[in-house]
Parts: C-alpha cells; sequence; structure tokens
C-alpha cells in the first residue's frame, strides 16, 4: 500500500495565509460563542422583539463572530509575522553576544557618545 503524500512538512512554519485562517476560525468559534452568551443574556433580560427569538439570537452571534474573526485573523498575521525563520533566530541568540551590559559598561559608553556628540557641536556653540 503505498504512502499518502506528507501534506506538511515537519518544521515548517504556517504561511501567512495560513495563519490568517487559523486566526479566523478561531475568531469564529470565540464570537459565537460570546454572541449565544450575550445574546442569551439579552433575550432573556429584554425579551425577544418583534424578530422572534431564533432571529435576534442569530443576530447576535454573527455579527459576534463577524467581529472576533476579523480581529483575531488580522491579530494573528501580525503577531506571528517574522523576517527570519526560528532556526536563524536560534543560531543568531547563540551566536551574538547578550545585549545587556553592566553599569559600569553602560555609564562608559554614554560617556564616550556624549564627549563625541560634543565634539560635533563645539565648532557651532564657539562660532557664534
Amino acid at each position: 500500500m503505498p504512502l499518502p503524500p506528507p501534506t506538511q512538512q515537519h518544521g515548517a512554519a504556517p504561511s501567512v495565509w495560513q495563519k490568517l485562517k487559523m486566526g479566523a476560525m478561531m475568531g469564529g468559534g470565540v464570537g459565537l460563542t460570546i454572541g449565544f452568551i450575550f445574546g442569551s443574556y439579552s433575550i432573556l433580560r429584554g425579551g425577544v422583539g418583534p424578530r422572534g427569538f431564533l432571529a435576534t439570537l442569530s443576530q447576535y452571534m454573527l455579527s459576534s463572530a463577524a467581529t472576533f474573526s476579523f480581529f483575531l485573523a488580522i491579530g494573528s498575521v501580525i503577531r506571528n509575522e517574522e523576517l527570519m525563520s526560528p532556526t536563524m533566530q536560534a543560531a543568531r541568540a547563540q551566536l551574538l553576544p547578550p545585549l545587556v551590559f553592566s553599569k559600569a559598561q553602560g555609564a562608559a559608553w554614554m560617556r564616550a557618545r556624549w564627549a563625541q556628540e560634543k565634539k560635533k557641536e563645539a565648532p557651532w556653540i564657539h562660532s557664534q
């Protein structure tokens, strides 16, 4: 029996379109649930209204699902958009020195920058 073709390589990051769809599906599920809760509460508290129970509840659920899916789809794409692959990020973190300095190193670096800037500003101050 032949093996089925692989659907996705192991370790491969999802594409932007896959992230968008995943965020929209998650947002839709959350929105339907929240819409059901708030719609049911609104119907119990204020009455069914002229359109009926099912129409009122479905309007709450669909509007909430559309809103949540829109924002979660965009948020999942923005939040997960990386310029480097995870492998490259891990290699970079291991190979480059950390960007954390001690107080003494930071103060010496700031004094050197200030001295450099004072040298640049000095001709302007004394020429006027």
